[in-house]
């Protein structure tokens, strides 16, 4: 897995507001890979504290041993991928977000805080790695969007938006206790089975919106040039040029990209 990110144009890098995170999970007293976790989150900047939503939503859904809602084994921690133990999970993120809430300074900032914080949210896991099986399993609110790539062609999308359809208000996970109901109806499922080779990309809306864009116009070249990018200096570059010619939105912008190997890799490269 690696992460490409970067902030607004003329923002520091300390100033995103998205957040990602994807970590495997062995069996314990066991070398079997139990699952690959991952989450990919756009916190709404007008919301207030919207950076500290991101991280705490981001750090329980990758926590197993964190105080939470009791998920599908009857164990509290993070909540399996399906609708009754996220909609347990989103209420619990609620409850901890307003018994801990940043304290507004001012009359604006209460406001702001009374009007809620929003974050879009894709979380997921690769589950079956140890077995000749491996399948994805996703969960999705708001505008940030899964792809599951196989040999250069898209497979799924969740959610399956086109490109206009970014220029509305997105759904996500809400602070706000009487949005509970609409977030747990209108959270998308979906899985897929995984074969060597294949690629799962998560991006947050303003490139998910750009890549799409770019599946409409059938540019075949598309996932080889994701497939590809093999430094953050690269990604910079891509997403400055693509905001000089107007067809990327300046946002905060996230891509992970979870590449399915048949053996571990004989090099890795790491940023710093």
């Amino acid at each position: 897995m690696v992460v490409f990110y970067g902030a607004k144009e003329g923002y520091a890098l300390s100033e995103w507001e998205d957040g990602a995170m994807g970590e495997s999970f062995r069996r314990k007293r066991s070398t079997s890979l139990a699952l690959f976790r991952f989450v990919v989150t756009d916190g709404a900047t007008e919301t207030y504290a919207a950076r500290q939503w991101v991280d705490l939503l981001i750090g329980s859904f990758m926590s197993p041993d964190r105080t939470g809602p009791a998920n599908g084994h009857g164990a509290a921690g993070w909540p399996d991928i399906d609708r009754v133990s996220l909609s347990a999970w989103f209420r619990a993120m609620q409850e901890q977000w307003w018994a801990a809430a940043p304290a507004a300074s001012d009359t604006i900032e209460q406001l702001k805080l009374n009007q809620g914080t929003l974050a879009t949210f894709v979380g997921g896991q690769l589950v079956g790695l140890d077995t000749m099986s491996p399948r994805w399993e996703a969960a999705a609110l708001g505008d940030s969007v899964l792809f599951h790539v196989r040999n250069a062609h898209l497979v799924d999308q969740v959610p399956p938006l086109r490109s206009a359809d970014f220029d509305t208000t997105p759904e996500g996970v809400n602070t706000r206790p009487e949005r509970l109901d609409r977030m747990s109806r209108e959270l998308l499922l979906r899985d897929g089975s995984l074969a060597p080779g294949d690629t799962i990309f998560v991006a947050t809306d303003a490139f998910a919106k750009w890549m799409i864009t770019r599946l409409e116009a059938r540019d075949e070249a598309l996932w080889p040039r994701l497939s590809e990018l093999d430094h953050p200096i690269v990604f910079d570059k891509l997403v400055a040029a693509e905001r000089r010619a107007g067809t990327m939105k300046d946002d905060d912008v996230t891509l992970m990209r979870i590449r399915l190997l048949e053996q571990p890799p004989s090099t890795v490269l790491v940023c710093q």
